[in-house]
């Protein structure tokens, strides 16, 4: 006998029987007739050629080797009433189970922390696995089904994928405190190419978008491994560069060795969204998801420049506000 000889409902029966111990009740509580539930059990044993019941005038009692499949029967009905639960779940609108969540590496440390308590409060029932990465990783990731739902910076192409915008995130000058961009005037991207520009490394989409905010040539610059050593490396004196908003320091550096600035009105941005496959058949919770992001986008928090003493503008987050 192979698994596909095997039924729930002669599993049912077999179980009924047992707790029963009559063919008749056993019968009456399946809601079959008792020669319908007695064929159909003595069919199963003969598959299984096995003796479950030992059949006496008053009562049915189990055989031995009928102890060990009712056990088993109890269990394969259990994870058979886990199947339809998981199923009834997985058709909602709601996300949950397991997602597997990637983001660009200049987006993922700084966004997941302001996130991560309401998403969790918004998908109870969703175990979030977090991933980041480089864009082309993550596209990799999510067309070869080893991730779910990506955060990413636009453009990208889309082949295959639902990509949903979400906030725009400007950039922010980040250069020494002693340098001549550190005061005066707003600066504009295109006094930025020069040879203290620094950028990350190439196959970073941030390079990319660095490279055509400022109008620098693609071998410009110095050239670092992630957000952090550029920071650094503005504080060390060694040039500036384009942060990210949310990458910026909320408040003054405490070293007095940086600044951070805004641009004017339309200076450079990144518009972030999320994207997943569209054959995914979670796109109705997954696109819950991006209104999630949308509706508790940082964009409302990110600096905005204000008239100060003196004319100074100061950009202000919630946290406190840096030197512009």
């Amino acid at each position: 006998m192979n698994v596909s000889g095997l039924s729930l409902r002669d599993l049912e029966y077999v179980v009924a029987v047992a707790e029963e111990g009559h063919f008749g009740r056993a019968a009456e509580r399946c809601a079959v007739s008792q020669p319908t539930l007695s064929v159909q059990v003595r069919k199963l044993e003969e598959s299984l050629s096995l003796v479950l019941f030992e059949r006496t005038n008053r009562r049915v009692l189990l055989t031995p080797s009928g102890q060990a499949v009712v056990r088993q029967a109890r269990a394969v009905l259990a994870e058979a009433q886990r199947l339809l639960l998981l199923a009834r779940e997985g058709g909602g609108s709601g996300l949950s189970g397991r997602l597997v969540l990637a983001a660009i590496q200049t987006l993922g440390p700084y966004l997941f922390p302001q996130v991560l308590r309401g998403l969790r409060q918004a998908f109870p029932h969703l175990a979030l696995s977090l991933s980041e990465g480089r864009t082309a990783e993550i596209l990799d990731a999510l067309r070869e089904g080893r991730a779910d739902a990506a955060l990413i910076s636009l453009p990208i192409p889309d082949s295959g994928l639902t990509v949903v915008p979400l906030f725009d995130e400007p950039f922010l000058l980040a250069c020494p405190a002693e340098h001549a961009f550190a005061a005066g005037p707003a600066p504009r991207a295109s006094d930025l190419a020069g040879p203290d520009l620094l950028l990350l490394d190439e196959g970073n989409c941030l390079r990319d978008q660095a490279v055509a905010a400022c109008g620098a040539g693609p071998a410009s610059g110095r050239h670092a491994t992630s957000l952090e050593t550029l920071r650094s490396m503005v504080a060390a004196g060694a040039g500036y560069t384009l942060l990210p908003a949310l990458a910026a320091p909320p408040g003054p550096d405490p070293t007095g060795l940086t600044v951070c600035r805004c641009f004017g009105p339309d200076g450079p941005s990144r518009t972030i969204a999320l994207a997943w496959r569209a054959s995914d058949p979670r796109g109705e919770g997954l696109a819950g998801l991006a209104e999630f992001f949308r509706r508790h986008a940082p964009h409302a928090t990110l600096p905005r420049r204000q008239p100060a003493e003196g004319g100074t503008a100061v950009a202000r987050r919630d946290s406190g506000a840096i030197p512009v």
